[in-house]
């Protein structure tokens, strides 16, 4: 006899609309000509890339992309600064531009504050894809921190413009906001959190209450997955991060238990169904 675990996928969870758009994009090209470069991961799911690869994309990073000539490169969705363009430029190179449009939007306010000569500061993590394309658009000169705590020693103009990374909660950045206005800098902040990513932080809360235990499914690179996977637990403690189905293995799971999956907007529907289909093994 199995366990007979009642296991529901959250409908809301899974790819958003800029990775759904880079993925088909891929997808298209790789069935014509099959094969076709890819500036980074294509999305931070190593089981994704993975499948992907095995149609022919080719991840490279940004030292290889002046070693191309005469080629097809997709920028995925996360953006790029625009040295990535004048490469491109240069060398002949066909970008198929997968960039989420929030992104661009974003990396456009920041490009027209800092012509204004404006100083910039984004909230963000180091070192993180989209940031990179951000701190482009500046010259580099926009300075980045991922917790305030950073700010705390740093020597910072009277007055500047806040922006923050594209998946950011807003909760945070209007705390930020606040905490900047307090310690006496005018702050002019820039609002550019993607609501369908921040609309699920506050609904995956509310999912992970109704089960007994939830199993969040993501990749280990993904920086919103990690901010999720934390929503769920803070409503529901009995909640498991895995990023394959082989990781349930050293879970455990009681008879009759009703189990809620999610996932970041990285995982793929395919995957978080593969492990519904685990559970139901049990």
């Amino acid at each position: 006899m199995g366990k007979h675990l009642e296991v529901t996928i959250d409908k809301d969870s899974g790819f958003c609309f800029g990775v759904v758009y880079a993925i088909d994009m891929a997808e298209e090209i790789l069935e014509d000509e099959g094969y076709l470069y890819c500036l980074g991961d294509i999305v931070h799911n190593d089981e994704e890339v993975a499948r992907l690869k095995a149609k022919g994309l080719r991840i490279i990073n940004h030292d290889v992309l002046p070693t191309l000539q005469n080629e097809k490169v997709l920028i995925r969705a996360h953006g790029e600064a625009p040295e990535t363009y004048r490469i491109a430029l240069e060398n002949n190179i066909t970008l198929i531009d997968a960039s989420c449009p929030v992104v661009l939007k974003l990396q456009n306010r920041i490009k027209t504050s800092f012509d204004d000569q404006e100083k910039i500061l984004i909230f963000g993590k180091h070192g993180h894809a989209e940031v990179i394309g951000l701190q482009g658009q500046t010259n580099n000169e926009a300075l980045v921190f991922q917790d305030i705590t950073e700010l705390d020693h740093v020597d910072l103009p009277a007055s500047f413009t806040l922006y923050s990374q594209t998946t950011k909660s807003v909760d945070k950045f209007y705390a930020i906001k606040n905490e900047l206005i307090s310690r006496g800098y005018t702050v002019k902040a820039n609002d550019t959190i993607c609501r369908q990513v921040s609309n699920r932080y506050e609904d995956l809360g509310d999912f992970a209450k109704q089960y007994d235990k939830i199993v969040f499914v993501s990749g280990k690179k993904s920086s919103n997955g990690k901010v999720l996977y934390d929503v769920c637990k803070a409503a529901n403690p009995n909640s498991y991060f895995i990023s394959e189905t082989q990781e349930l293995e050293g879970l455990t799971f009681l008879a009759g238990e009703r189990i809620g999956i999610c996932g970041a907007t990285s995982t793929p529907m395919w995957l978080m169904k593969e492990v519904k289909a685990a559970l139901e093994q049990l």
